[in-house]
């Protein structure tokens, strides 16, 4: 059989090639995929060329093992059903929907081991953001908001959204967001923020005094989560901290690269700064929490959430390219982006 995939053959071009699909092997499975979504974070690094080429493209998923280069496979949220089940494999799995952390593929071979088995309680696109989800929730961990705490989260793409939709969820003392795009802070009202402000409004720093308690003269955060892509962002967290202030930062700046202001504030006032990535568990962590734990606490997290409502665009498989270039000219426009498969090989 043959499939189609989606190939970065280099910055700002994406092609879908067609190619051969070997059966399953005694202990693999075949999965037909029905839906998969697009990473806006990641995707658009390998998209415009700006990930560190001395970084392995990810260390944790088997189908993304491997150096970096062009041409490349990437993508790590596929939702489909099992096809065809090899000799050796439990018959059970036979039309099982389920998840892979596997590029955007019309069809793939995986063993059953590597699958997520789907809830009935989800549709395959709310599943689909499994991944997201799951950082979502490591950011939570790592960043352990404290009941009656101010929190900002700095940036409202679709990872930021769900750590919003997940901080609402607690009984915080403000929970402020901030993203440039009009279309993001509607979205982040409606999860729960208490606001939403557009850091380039001359009146957001206002409105900080206001939503923050004062301390001596300016708005002070307890916890803030710079999620925006924008290495300048991580300063404007830094002035936005109060004593004993943590800063998670879970954006991933590639080869950008930040500029801090370290001199004044931050080390009379005790800030930290907090690296937050999903591919681990925090040390501290890992005596009781594994990954497999902590996907079922997103899973539980989807159902409660129902994040299907941030989809924006659905592309079919064959107009992928046309789908990155929306995030890449239009960001204003979209949200979550998916790929659909009904009418691929």
């Amino acid at each position: 059989m043959n499939r189609l995939a989606v190939l970065f053959s280099k910055p700002f071009d994406v092609k879908v090639v067609e190619e051969s699909l070997s059966e399953p092997a005694p202990d693999q499975v075949t999965v037909r995929t029905i839906v998969s979504a697009i990473s806006p974070g990641t995707e658009m690094l390998v998209y415009r060329g700006e990930w560190p080429k001395d970084l392995a493209v990810d260390e944790s998923i088997p189908s993304l093992a491997g150096g970096f280069s062009y041409p490349l496979k990437y993508g790590y949220a596929v939702v489909g059903r099992v096809a065809a089940v090899g000799k050796n494999v439990d018959p059970r799995w036979m039309g099982r929907l389920v998840f892979s952390f596997n590029p955007h593929e019309s069809s793939f071979l995986c063993r059953p081991d590597a699958l997520i088995p789907v809830p009935d309680s989800l549709s395959p696109e709310e599943a689909a953001f499994l991944p997201n989800m799951e950082t979502a929730v490591g950011f939570l961990m790592d960043g352990r908001p404290m009941i009656g705490e101010y929190v900002a989260v700095m940036g409202q793409g679709v990872v930021g959204l769900l750590t919003a939709a997940l901080l609402a969820r607690m009984p915080l003392g403000r929970l402020v967001t901030l993203d440039r795009f009009s279309l993001r802070r509607e979205k982040s009202l409606a999860l729960g923020a208490d606001a939403a402000l557009d850091p380039g409004d001359g009146s957001t720093d206002r409105s900080l005094k206001e939503l923050f308690h004062m301390e001596n003269g300016r708005e002070a955060a307890d916890l803030i989560y710079e999620l925006s892509g924008n290495p300048a962002a991580l300063d404007n967290a830094v002035s936005l901290a109060g004593f004993g202030g943590r800063i998670v930062v879970g954006s991933w700046y590639g080869e950008k690269r930040a500029n801090l202001d370290l001199g004044g504030r931050f080390h009379r006032d005790r800030i930290r700064i907090v690296s937050s990535q999903v591919s681990t568990l925090a040390p501290e962590l890992t005596g009781r929490w594994t990954k497999l734990r902590r996907l079922g606490i997103a899973l539980r997290m989807l159902e409660a959430v129902k994040p299907a409502r941030l989809i924006t665009h659905r592309f079919p498989v064959t107009e992928a390219a046309q789908a990155y270039a929306v995030l890449h000219n239009e960001p204003h426009t979209a949200v979550q982006i998916v790929i659909t498969y009904e009418d691929a090989l």
